[in-house]
């Protein structure tokens, strides 16, 4: 597989790379790339044919966003790539309207994103988080006022409640009008929950999965390990980052799972963080998964995953070793259900 073979986004005719660029890196002064950097790392990702590039109005305080629409106007390729941008996180702090799902809120955040971004349109507008609040008939009727204005052509659920996408996406179709077409969830061997609620429900709702953070935030690059001092290694788990308390990803179980993908890395002869990556692009309904890179080296590496194809036996290790604890709805309660006999989903025949 290459950045070249070419897939639609959910059911719609938005036509999308199986890796895309995160750029939360662009504009990053404390922990991420300078702008010859990240000017490098977009130039290599369109060179090898990607062409999804994935930001959001609040990475760098918007740095992110005036970086990438200087870069894209500088290379003339606006109409070339599928720019992917957000909404929903509070951009002043004490003003609930510069934050959530509301109407105001969504389009004084587009009017803010087309000028950093220096463009007319989005290709990919993300709802970046579930505000809780928010009726789903708002959001909805107010993207596809975005739509048919012809201000944004697409747009997908981020960090949101399963039941919360599904409703979203049966009340477009129930109403004949443009409905979700993606989720973009967390998701790596380490971050499989979504598997129980999310997967199916994306699956029966036609829309397309964009993991983000595919290496748990470096954790299955191996770059930390476990010692009776307590855990070594730098980078961004070490320092001020989401994934703290009870999001912390130095768990026993991640760990072992971390065993396992060291071992199947020995088999293909692969750095981990490909073989993690060759997984995640081969699970069912995943269509295109998030990328993030400070450096033009760690890009390059992380593409190599594409020419990993892992045998039945490799990912059956993974699955093993990741299975996500405490499902109820697995195959082998199907298999209970059917007298110990093996039915397979309509979707799931090959």
């Amino acid at each position: 597989m290459t950045l070249t073979d070419y897939r639609t986004l959910g059911r719609s005719g938005l036509i999308v790379s199986p890796l895309a660029l995160g750029t939360m890196t662009f504009g990053n002064a404390a922990w991420g790339s300078p702008d010859d950097a990240s000017a490098q790392i977009l130039d290599a990702y369109l060179e090898a044919g990607g062409n999804v590039i994935d930001t959001a109005d609040v990475y760098s305080g918007g740095r992110s966003e005036e970086l990438l629409g200087q870069l894209i106007a500088e290379r003339g390729i606006r109409d070339q790539v599928v720019l992917a941008t957000k909404f929903g996180f509070n951009a002043r702090r004490g003003d609930p309207h510069a934050g959530g799902n509301g109407r105001k809120h969504i389009r004084a955040a587009l009017e803010g994103s087309l000028r950093r971004l220096k463009t007319d349109h989005i290709d990919l507008y993300w709802l970046h988080v579930w505000d809780m609040v928010t009726p789903a008939e708002e959001v909805l009727q107010t993207l596809v006022g975005l739509v048919q204005a012809g201000h944004i052509r697409y747009f997908g659920l981020s960090d949101m409640p399963a039941w919360y996408a599904a409703k979203m996406a049966a009340l477009a179709q129930a109403h004949q009008v443009p409905g979700p077409i993606a989720m973009q969830l967390e998701y790596s061997l380490v971050a499989r929950d979504i598997e129980t609620e999310h997967v199916p429900a994306a699956r029966d709702g036609g829309l397309g999965l964009m993991p983000w953070s595919p290496l748990a935030g470096g954790f299955l690059a191996g770059k930390y390990e476990q010692g009776t001092a307590g855990v070594t290694g730098q980078g961004r788990l070490r320092g001020a980052n989401p994934f703290q308390g009870p999001f912390t990803k130095f768990t026993e179980r991640n760990w072992a799972i971390l065993e396992a993908l060291k071992e199947v890395a020995a088999e293909v002869e692969r750095p981990p963080a490909q073989v993690a990556l060759a997984w995640l692009t081969a699970q069912p309904g995943v269509t295109s998964t998030i990328l993030g890179a400070s450096r033009l080296t760690q890009l390059q590496d992380n593409l190599a995953a594409l020419e990993i194809t892992l045998t039945p036996a490799q990912l059956g290790t993974l699955d093993a070793a990741s299975a996500p604890a405490g499902a109820f709805f697995r195959p082998e309660l199907r298999r209970v259900v059917f007298g110990g006999a093996d039915v397979r989903n309509w979707d799931e025949q090959g």
